[in-house]
């Protein structure tokens, strides 16, 4: 009886550890149900870079369309988007919600960073990336969390695009984020 107590003590515990998996320390593939996920590992810093296979704009550069030259300094000070107050709230409201509240606990007190590539022509958002370091808690958060953060992104926000922001071949944001 002595060593079926044991037995189901360390259990737990190995469902415990198993649960604190690192699944971004290097880069992989991520085949899952439906969709690829990317995960690049910037070496010696330990940045994760974490996103959608299918992407269209990650690690593309930012050009004018008019000129097909990279966007200059004076054209970043453009502003592409036109002013809203709801976005912002709903984006945060739809991460903290990805999370679980063992999840949450696991990343309290640290951010990570989510970056939107928006289409011009339509104003949606077309791509979502995780960045985030190997070596902290963000690193145990299944690729399924962080997919289910890009598809509710890509389905409830969206932006009115201004003339200027036309010009660009997308428009990036991003913001940084503890879930709550």
């Amino acid at each position: 009886m002595k060593s079926l107590f044991i037995l189901f003590i360390i259990s737990l515990f190995m469902v415990d550890l198993s649960a604190q998996t690192n699944y971004y320390s290097q880069d992989k593939t991520f085949y899952e149900d439906g969709y690829t996920y990317q995960c690049d590992v910037t070496e010696g810093a330990g940045l994760v870079n974490l996103y959608n296979k299918n992407s269209k704009y990650i690690y593309v550069d930012l050009i004018n369309r008019y000129t097909g030259k990279k966007i200059s300094r004076e054209e970043e000070q453009l502003r592409p988007l036109e002013s809203e107050t709801w976005t912002k709230p709903k984006c945060h409201s739809i991460v903290n919600n990805a999370f679980s509240s063992a999840e949450k606990q696991r990343v309290k007190g640290r951010e990570f960073t989510i970056t939107i590539y928006i289409d011009p022509d339509t104003g949606k958002v077309a791509d979502v990336e995780f960045i985030f370091v190997t070596f902290n808690p963000y690193a145990t958060i299944p690729v399924s969390v962080y997919r289910e953060i890009e598809v509710e992104i890509k389905k409830n926000i969206w932006f009115n695009i201004t003339p200027d922001g036309k010009r660009f071949n997308y428009i990036m944001l991003w913001w940084r984020q503890q879930p709550k």
